[in-house]
């Protein structure tokens, strides 16, 4: 009989390197270049486009920025599921652009951190039916690792919630209580 896999191999998640306090980073998306995106999938193949459509959440103009996010939602995070394994590489570079003051959607940033910190679809659908456990690409690994990475860098979040931006706080204020549940 075939065991469950509880792991999948590591991808290799980054944590660019943040001064203490939470701030942004030094360089921002300075380390999307050592994540091999082209070796793991989001829902459309190979996670290739990611670094591009984070970069335009962080530098694009309001309007690229947004549908740069819509796009990176759907390839990481369609419809509240986490849908492939780079959602987990792709979460230290969301909490990044969160505490960029220059992007432009960083209420929307956090919220989809809210909705990857609070994706449990494919542990549910487990519960129900565990032969989705000996899938070769076990999604509820997906799910777990991209959960663990948004709890990882929580500490960020008292910046957030202390931002002049309401709406940023209130987003900050949501994630923090999706993440204390």
């Amino acid at each position: 009989m075939r065991t469950a896999p509880t792991e999948q191999p590591s991808t290799p998640c980054t944590d660019s390197a943040t001064p203490s306090g939470g701030g942004a980073p030094a360089s921002p998306l300075a380390t999307l270049g050592q994540v091999p995106w082209s070796d793991i999938q989001d829902s459309t193949g190979p996670a290739v486009t990611i670094p591009l459509l984070l970069t335009r959440v962080a530098w694009g103009e309001e309007r690229a920025a947004r549908s740069a996010l819509d796009d990176l939602k759907k390839r990481i995070c369609q419809y509240g599921f986490v849908v492939e394994q780079a959602t987990a590489a792709t979460v230290p570079f969301l909490w990044e652009l969160a505490r960029m003051p220059r992007v432009s959607c960083r209420p929307q940033v956090v919220q989809l951190l809210k909705s990857i910190a609070g994706a449990q679809q494919w542990e549910s659908v487990a519960a129900v039916y565990p032969k989705l456990l000996n899938h070769p690409e076990n999604p509820v690994v997906w799910e777990r690792r991209a959960r663990q990475a948004v709890r990882a860098r929580r500490g960020a979040l008292p910046v957030l919630l202390a931002d002049e931006d309401g709406d940023l706080a209130r987003a900050a204020s949501e994630l923090a209580d999706a993440l204390e549940g």
